[in-house]
């Protein structure tokens, strides 16, 4: 969604590189150019003002003119004010001291809070809570069913005492779930004294929304609000409104109040710089985002890593982060002394190529890396279509043959191709790639010192029942020897004649002409 906004910015900050001494001309004309890429983005106007106003005031001051480099000092101030605009330091979520935490959600409809309330819930429970999803939307036809379906994708169990709205746009009452049972407000009561019941330590009341703000949605988000008091209320925005999003964040507060923002759909492509005024114009902290349709596809947002991405410094903590979700690290450990020992087997690459296919698509990670803002146009070239066909070939693939590839012949080879539904000449490619790969990986770990003595639980010096000698130390080598020992030169060679016994051999013998037998 940043990619345009990043691409001005740094295109801005490239000029000032390689300057020694930076001129009040070359500040503003830098600022100008970042002004014009945050208005194109869809930034508020006066966050625009603000920001720039505090860059030239700091970059014309002593931290840059008595800077050795000013290039990155006027860099790290755009740095510095980009997570202040985003909101400074991350901020967790808030869990009352009382269980249950009740999570509140509002926003627009569209805006994705029903799919972000099993996201949430997921979230929660793989950080060891057990959340209880509560379905107060009774507005919006079959908005029960979708939160019923996404707390079973999320293994989340759901509060639901009421259908709510048909496809006829018509609330359905079911006395048999007791007085006031189609009333949200009732709904998002009784849901959470079923939490602290059952005992719940967490609760996230789906509430619902309009398609645009008036008066009867902010009085029944409000009668919620009072009825449950929640210890967080997230106003969850679409990245992509423009800036309509700033115009619904100010009704909210004002109407409802929110402690905290929830970022949807920011792997969208529209500019998405008006989700970055939310918190500079309402005050609220950004305490998550969204960035794909999966219920992985979210997590905490850091001000910090995020104006590193926008200035295409990239993200390594957050590429970490997955890394360590991803990759068991027994698993790791394991792998990493068998590349040391150059006994990595195809069964082994699978379980790595599946490894990084759980952390996402393959350009979003590399995306991540520093300097990946230049390889945008290889980045969308990459097809994660192709690990998927070298996956089914590698599981065409017997045991025996993915633990020792030498085995695979030609007519194992067709084998493999026709059961995984691609060509010979693939199963080829794999199989040598895997040997040359093998071969350098093998290679790099000696050079880093990496060898698969060194790696793992059991290297080659702690098996247990192999305790053999060593060959001990190297010989000293002689200058100007070959290898191996031997002389460099013919002329260094000993006089044969005053040997022992050599004296008494015939003349004209000659020594190549000898045979001899095998013990």
């Amino acid at each position: 969604m940043f990619d345009t906004l990043s691409d001005r910015i740094t295109s801005a900050l490239s000029n000032l590189r390689g300057k020694g001494r930076l001129s009040p001309a070359d500040i503003d004309a830098t600022a100008r150019e970042i002004r014009i890429a945050l208005l194109e983005a869809d930034v508020a106007l006066p966050v625009v003002r603000q920001f720039i106003g505090q860059v030239k005031e700091r970059a014309k001051g002593a931290e840059v003119s008595g800077a050795l480099n000013p290039a990155q000092q006027v860099i790290k101030i755009v740095n510095e004010e980009l997570i202040g605009i985003l909101g400074g330091p991350c901020r967790r979520l808030e869990l009352a001291k009382v269980p249950p935490t009740v999570i509140m959600l509002a926003g627009l409809q569209g805006s994705g809070k029903t799919t972000l309330a099993g996201k949430l819930a997921r979230w929660l429970r793989n950080q060891g809570h057990t959340p209880l999803l509560v379905a107060a939307d009774l507005q919006r036809p079959n908005a029960v069913t979708q939160l019923e379906i996404v707390g079973e994708q999320a293994g989340v169990p759901v509060y639901a005492p009421h259908p709510g709205a048909q496809a006829t746009g018509q609330i359905t009452q079911m006395t048999q779930y007791g007085q006031g049972a189609g009333d949200p407000v009732e709904v998002a009561r009784l849901g959470v004294a079923e939490a602290r019941a059952r005992q719940h330590d967490i609760v996230i009341v789906d509430t619902a929304g309009r398609l645009g703000v008036d008066a009867e949605m902010m009085r029944q988000a409000a009668d919620i609000r009072d009825a449950v008091q929640p210890t967080e209320t997230l106003f969850v925005v679409d990245a992509m409104i423009g800036q309509d999003a700033v115009t619904t964040a100010e009704a909210f507060r004002d109407g409802v109040g929110f402690t905290g923002v929830v970022l949807t759909k920011l792997d969208g492509d529209a500019r998405g710089g008006a989700a970055l005024s939310v918190r500079q114009v309402t005050g609220a902290p950004i305490l998550f985002a969204s960035n794909g349709e999966k219920l992985e596809d979210f997590d905490v947002f850091h001000p910090d890593r995020m104006a590193s991405r926008i200035l295409g410094m990239g993200d390594l903590l957050t590429l970490i982060e997955q890394a360590e979700q991803a990759f068991d690290a027994e698993q790791a450990e394991q792998a990493a002394a068998k590349i040391g020992s150059g006994e990595l087997t195809l069964e082994d690459f699978l379980e790595q190529m599946q490894a990084i296919r759980r952390m996402g698509p393959i350009a979003n990670l590399l995306g991540m890396l520093p300097g990946a803002a230049g390889m945008k146009e290889q980045l969308v070239q990459i097809d994660d279509k192709q690990l998927d066909r070298l996956q089914a070939i590698i599981c065409g693939m017997t045991p025996a043959e993915r633990a020792n590839p030498k085995i695979i012949n030609a007519s194992r080879r067709q084998r493999i191709a026709r059961g995984s539904g691609v060509a010979v000449s693939e199963v080829n490619q794999l199989v040598e790639r895997f040997f040359e790969a093998r071969k350098i990986m093998q290679q790099m770990a000696g050079r880093f010192g990496l060898s698969g003595a060194g790696l793992g639980r059991r290297g080659r010096k702690g098996r247990k029942g192999k305790k053999g000698k060593g060959r001990g130390p190297t010989p000293p080598r002689v200058r100007g020897a070959m290898p191996g020992g031997l002389p460099a030169s013919m002329s260094e060679l000993p006089d044969l004649s005053t040997l022992s016994g050599l004296e008494q051999l015939p003349p004209g013998f000659d020594p190549s002409r000898l045979k001899f037998r095998k013990k």
